[in-house]
Parts: C-alpha cells; sequence; structure tokens
C-alpha cells in the first residue's frame, strides 16, 4: 500500500488526514495466473492498483483474441471506460502472472472525490494520463512499423515483456506471432 502513497506523492502532496481518508477504501485482492480481472459484458466495479503481477486487456473476435494493452505492477489497471460509465465491458481483462491487487469501488472512489481535494487533483492526473497513453498509442499505429512498436514496448517494460507469450505481444502490436518472430531475428 505504501507505493500507491508514493505514486500519489509524486503528483500532489497527500496529508495524514486524506491518505486515510482514502486508504481506508481500499482492499487487497489476489489473483491467480490467467485468472479473470474484468469479463466481457460486466461492468468494471473497481480502479486497482498493481501492487505484484501483469496482465491484457483484449477483445474476443471470433475465434482470435486481440490484445489491445498491458498492465504492469506500479501502475493502475481498470477497465477504465465500463468503470466511468458503469456500463458493461466489451473487452476482458487478465492476469498473466499471479497478482496483487489494491482496489476501491465506483462508489467508494467517488465519495474520495466529493471529500478530499487531493482526490479531484489525482482522479484528473489519471484520466489525463489515460488519454496521453491511448492518444500515444494511437498515434504509434498512425506512424511506425511493428518492429518499431516493439522494440518501443520492449524499451518501456524489457524485463516483464519476455515473459508475455509472444501471441499477446504480437497481437497488440498488430502483425501475426510469425511476424513477430522474424523481428526478433532481425533484431536479435
Amino acid at each position: 500500500m505504501q507505493a500507491i502513497r508514493e505514486y500519489f506523492e509524486a503528483i500532489t502532496p497527500l496529508s495524514d488526514e486524506e491518505w486515510n481518508a482514502f486508504s481506508s477504501k481500499l482492499s487487497r485482492q489476489e489473483f491467480a495466473k490467467k485468472s479473470f480481472l474484468l469479463k466481457e459484458g460486466k461492468t468494471e466495479g473497481y480502479l486497482s492498483f498493481i501492487e505484484e503481477g501483469m496482465a491484457r486487456f483484449f477483445v474476443s473476435k471470433k475465434e482470435e483474441e486481440l490484445t489491445f494493452d498491458f498492465a504492469f505492477a506500479g501502475e493502475f489497471l481498470s477497465g477504465y471506460r465500463s468503470f466511468i460509465t458503469q456500463s458493461p465491458a466489451n473487452f476482458n481483462v487478465q492476469a498473466l502472472t499471479k497478482t496483487t491487487l489494491w482496489r476501491i469501488s465506483y462508489q467508494d472512489l467517488q465519495t474520495i472525490y466529493a471529500t478530499t481535494s487531493v482526490g479531484n487533483r489525482i482522479g484528473r492526473y489519471a484520466a489525463e494520463q489515460l488519454f496521453l497513453a491511448k492518444a500515444s498509442r494511437e498515434m504509434d499505429f498512425l506512424t511506425q512499423s511493428a518492429e518499431e512498436r516493439y522494440l518501443n514496448l520492449f524499451k518501456e517494460q524489457t524485463r516483464l515483456i519476455q515473459q508475455i507469450p509472444g501471441r499477446y505481444l504480437a497481437s497488440y502490436i498488430g502483425i501475426t506471432p510469425q511476424a513477430l518472430s522474424r523481428i526478433r531475428k532481425r533484431i536479435y
């Protein structure tokens, strides 16, 4: 839980009172590898911070799964569109490894927003970061080759990327597993 406070305090100072108000609403939950954190058709009820582990976001299309995002330890995780609209998700979130989350419910987060000034600052920052990540990914798909997208992902999460199955990485950068294998051969 201390990692969450440090994450927040890198954004804005927190009084002990504000931290206690927020942390009292957190619950810790562990998920086994391959567990679903959110299933398509279900409404996201939590904003979570990953203490350990990693997850992938994907859509099921016919008989294939298209991975469109990853989340790693030290980051927030949520089916955010479903969370903020409180409507069913049209995608899945799955643990890729044993994953430990600190979670706050939608209703408890609304209470934090209403009762603390720091909650609004942190909420705005989180929304801005999610927007920037989405905009960056969209621009990458428009301006970079698959090899460049792979290299950028590898630079950002070197240690963790080695743990993600190739079929998920290939899907994430928009290519087949065979094309990813060719890219890896050229690079290494």
